[in-house]
């Protein structure tokens, strides 16, 4: 009661110092466009139908070895259609080479049939292992890797201090947030963004349900990440790519296994580039400049300026048959509201809409593929050992896993929840 009784004072005096109150916008409008390259272009252009249809929409087409562009669009509104079915179009800019526009649809929501009893299903208890690591340098610290055992998880077991939300994920479009709802890729379009596709220009957001939406848009699909790796006499591997323009920051991770005999996956392996332990959440998905600059400040996410960080020896010694890597660059941002925010704080604002647009660039590659460890001679043991003293991994805080609930939990099958909730790479 004393702290309603407190915030009811404070909003008094904000009004009493002529601060005025802003409405939330009629509608919001999503966009996020990336560059894909390595593995990820290559599966991001695989052709299917169902999801297989929309991924091959909203990546580019062309050469598989090329990198693709990706591009998803989300529309939210407080207000129901107005005569008839939900109705909108992002009409696109003649580079986008997009057609006139295309159509935002609105999703039918099915309602899901009665589930299986758990007693019935062909249910397995998962064996094995996840191996945490984190934070770049030649050897793990002290205290590394964390083990975690999915058959205790299985049994109820959770480690204490494993999710946290340090990373957000920064979604306010979606299905759920809205009254009326409109998205693309779909199922009515066939246009596909492509691989020479560009965004900058002029671009119109009209429907049914939404006030019609007018920006121009100055920052195109970011660069593609261009990788290289050097193998360390330490066992370590030292990742280095190529500066992206318009980058605010970087992560990388690993995903490994060790196979037992038979062919099963025994144990697996997991690594973040990042000295806070942080392993999903937002991290692989688009963040805002402000919320990376926040997390380069922490340590979380790779400052701008670097183009290397090596990966510890013990992660290889755990993972020996398979490992891969997938790399982020987060890049800038558009925003725009209308009306305008008044200059005169006191002047009542209520704005229409507003329309942000994000940009990220992402490879994936295996390490010890043909090719990938060539430039491991002198001269890379060299840059490696540089590289090495530049950075020093710090001793590690103990915070949370972030997203780390997501892999636990496809990989129990349902078992346990996605308590941290792993940020998708669109759709």
């Amino acid at each position: 009661m004393r702290l309603m009784m407190a915030a009811g004072a404070a909003s008094l005096a904000l009004v009493g110092f002529g601060v005025a109150q802003t409405a939330a916008p009629i509608a919001r409008y999503e966009m996020r466009a990336g560059t894909t390259s390595g593995l990820m272009g290559g599966m991001a252009g695989m052709k299917g139908g169902g999801m297989g249809a929309a991924m091959s929409m909203a990546f580019g087409g062309g050469n598989r070895n090329a990198p693709q562009h990706e591009l998803w669009l989300d529309l939210g509104s407080s207000r129901a259609p107005a005569g008839g079915a939900p109705k909108a179009d992002h009409f696109m800019p003649a580079g986008a080479k997009l057609g006139l526009s295309v159509p935002l649809k609105t999703p039918v929501k099915v309602p899901s049939g009665p589930e299986e009893p758990a007693e019935k299903r062909d249910f397995k208890r998962p064996k094995g292992r996840i191996l945490i690591f984190w934070g770049c340098g030649e050897h793990a610290p002290a205290g590394q890797p964390v083990i975690i055992d999915f058959a205790k998880i299985a049994a109820g077991q959770m480690p204490p201090g494993l999710w946290t939300s340090n990373v957000p994920m920064e979604r306010r479009v979606s299905y759920a947030s809205s009254k009326t709802y409109g998205t693309w890729p779909n199922d009515e379009s066939k246009a596909a963004v492509r691989t020479d596709s560009s965004l900058i220009g002029a671009h119109k957001v009209a429907g049914n349900y939404a006030p019609e939406m007018n920006f121009t848009l100055t920052k195109d699909f970011m660069g593609a990440l261009r990788t290289s790796t050097f193998a360390q006499p330490s066992g370590a591997t030292l990742l280095r790519w190529s500066p992206v323009p318009d980058a605010t920051g970087y992560h990388a991770s690993l995903m490994g296994g060790k196979m037992e005999k038979g062919g099963e996956m025994g144990d697996m392996v997991w690594w973040s580039s990042s000295i806070t332990r942080e392993f999903g959440g937002g991290l692989s998905d688009w963040l805002s400049p402000a919320t990376v600059a926040k997390l380069v400040a922490a340590k979380t996410v790779l400052a701008p300026a670097t183009t290397t960080c090596m990966v510890p020896a013990e992660v290889k010694a755990a993972a020996p048959q398979f490992q891969m890597v997938t790399l982020y660059a987060y890049g800038p941002e558009e925003s725009f509201v209308y009306p305008p925010r008044p200059a005169n704080p006191k002047t009542p604002w209520k704005p229409e809409w507003t329309a942000d647009i994000r940009h990220r660039s992402m490879t994936g590659f295996l390490l010890g593929m043909p090719g990938m460890d060539e430039e491991a001679a002198a001269g890379g043991r060299n840059q490696g050992q540089q590289a090495q003293q530049q950075q020093c991994p710090q001793k590690p805080k103990k915070r949370g896993l972030g997203g780390l609930g997501g892999l636990i939990g496809g990989a129990l099958g349902g078992a346990v929840g996605s308590a941290g909730g792993n940020g998708g790479g669109g759709g």
